[in-house]
This record gives C-alpha cells, structure tokens and sequence, in this order.
C-alpha cells in the first residue's frame, strides 16, 4: 500500500496545484481553455504516438489487458444502457442519463499513464497505452452516440457520429502510433527528442488542467445520480475489469495495471462533450469532481489488492 500511495501522492499533487492555481495564479477560463486545447491537440497525442512508437508490444500482453479492458467498458456501457429504463422512473432525464454513463465508462487518461509510469516505469507505461488503444475509440463512439440519442435536441445521423468520433485526435494518435510500430518505419533523432519533450510535459500539465477544471460547490449533498456515476466507476468498474483481467490470466504488473486504468476518474474531455451535444454539464461536472477526490481512497485499495 506504501508503493501505490507513494505512487499516487504525485499525481494529485498536481491536481491540487491545478486547484490552488486556478483560484491564485491563473484565474482566467481563457487561459485553461488554451492550455486544454494544447494538451488536448499536442502535447497529449504525441505522449500517445512516441508511447506507442517506443513500446515492445511483443513482450507485453496486449489482448490481455486490452481485452479486459475494451470488455469491461463493453459490460458497463450494456449495463447503464439496461438500466436506462429503471432510472426513468426516479426523474433522471436523457441529458443525466449521458452524464452517468460517460461518468461509469471514461477514464482519466493522464492519471493512469502518470500512476503506470510511476509504479512501472516505461513498461507500465506501454501496458497502459496498450489500455488506450483498446479503451479510447470505443468509448469515444459510444459516448457520442449516446449523446447524440438521449441528449441532442436534433438527433443525429450515424454518419454523424462517427465522423465525430473520426475527428478525435486521441483515436489518430493511437493509429500513427501502432502503424509506425508495426512497420517498424525508422524516425531521425531530432524526432523522438522533440517527441519526448512533448509527451513529458503533457502529463504534468494535463494534470494540472485536471485540477482546474473541479467543481467543488455542492459536494457535500450529491444528487443521487452523481452518487450513480461514482459508485459505478470507482466500485463497479474495477471489480469487472479485474474479473475480466483475472479470466484472461493476467498477474503481477499487467494484472496492476488493469487495475489502475479502471479505478481511475472519469475524464474532464467528457465534459468539454457534454456542453458540445447536450448533455447534463453541471452534474457531470459534479460526478468528475466527486471522483476525482474519493480516487485518491479507492485507487490505492484497488491497486493494492493486486500489486
């Protein structure tokens, strides 16, 4: 538990001098847009190429831990879907519903990369990329679709959703990097310091954009369908990942990192979706700011009972 929590202190380190900053330093929203359009289009996407350009994908198990993780989202997208019916009835209208379900099945890429490395250092890091490939496309379809069917006021056309989805540079970055992987295509020097640079900055800053981005009024009374969203993603989603990991036979560090990535929070570009198409934002927001702060409890105890 002492690795996993020295691990972790990092990390939301970050998060709370994203918060303190946010109301000291830099106060201005213009000026965390900017910073989360350059990590989101940049810095970000070239962390994911270099990751993936560098990684041995021979010695890692990939359809392992991208397996029980792309099924996972599958098992809790189907389940919030099944329950749509039932959560009718307690007045939870289409935009909440989208703000539970992208609540239960995103994931905070920059934390679980900045926890993997920590803990794993350049495999962790290649495992979790591995994780990203798997997860990132997936649940960017499905959570535009679901946007674009519950929450849109004009609904759209599937040709639509994907070509939002298409647009994602994070499903881009995943392409490159696996193709140049595969190909084994030769990159000059120049490249991969440059690339390294970028990647490096992305996690810290992305972290700090985090911290920025917390809603932390109304807190202490949450409205049962941001306790929904939190109990899904922190309880239940880890408990299936790890049952998934557990059936494909993974252990030690690939068994660990399944279990970082799926007790993550939720993450922040969900938001920026949510405003775009519809959806409920302010309880979204909520459910972002709940997790990300009982992370900081859940995570350690997840990680732990497998590391």
């Amino acid at each position: 538990m002492a690795v996993v929590i020295a691990a972790l202190l990092p990390v939301f380190i970050l998060i709370v001098l994203g918060v303190v900053l946010r109301r000291t330093l830099m106060r201005l929203d213009t000026q965390w847009h900017g910073l989360e359009r350059l990590t989101y289009f940049v810095l970000f996407p070239m962390l994911l190429i270099q990751t993936l350009v560098k990684a041995d994908l021979s010695r890692v198990p990939v359809a392992g831990v991208g397996g029980a993780l792309l099924l996972s989202v599958l098992a809790m997208s189907l389940l919030c879907l099944a329950l749509r019916p039932a959560l009718v009835r307690f007045d939870i209208d289409g935009p909440a519903f989208t703000s539970i379900f992208q609540g239960a099945t995103r994931w905070q890429t920059y934390v679980a990369l900045s926890v993997s490395a920590n803990m794993f250092g350049d495999v962790g890091l290649a495992l979790a990329s591995v994780a990203m490939v798997a997860i990132i496309p997936l649940v960017n379809v499905f959570s535009v679709a679901v946007l674009a069917h519950y929450a849109s006021p004009e609904k759209q056309s599937a040709r639509a959703i994907v070509m939002t989805a298409v647009r994602n540079p994070l499903i881009w970055a995943c392409v490159i990097g696996l193709v140049i992987n595969v190909i084994h295509l030769p990159l000059p020097k120049i490249w991969h310091e440059v690339a390294d640079a970028l990647g490096r900055s992305s996690l810290a800053i992305g972290l700090l954009v985090t911290g920025a981005g917390l809603q932390l009024n109304g807190l202490l009374r949450p409205s049962m369908s941001a306790t929904i969203g939190v109990a899904f993603k922190l309880a239940l989603m880890p408990v299936l990942a790890l049952a998934l990991a557990a059936w494909f036979g993974l252990s030690g560090d690939s068994l660990a990192i399944v279990a970082i990535c799926a007790a993550v929070p939720t993450s922040p570009s969900a938001y920026v979706l949510a405003r775009q198409m519809g959806g409920d934002a302010p309880l979204l927001a909520q459910i972002i700011t709940l997790q990300t702060i009982l992370a900081a409890v859940t995570m350690p105890i997840a990680i732990a009972l497998v590391a």
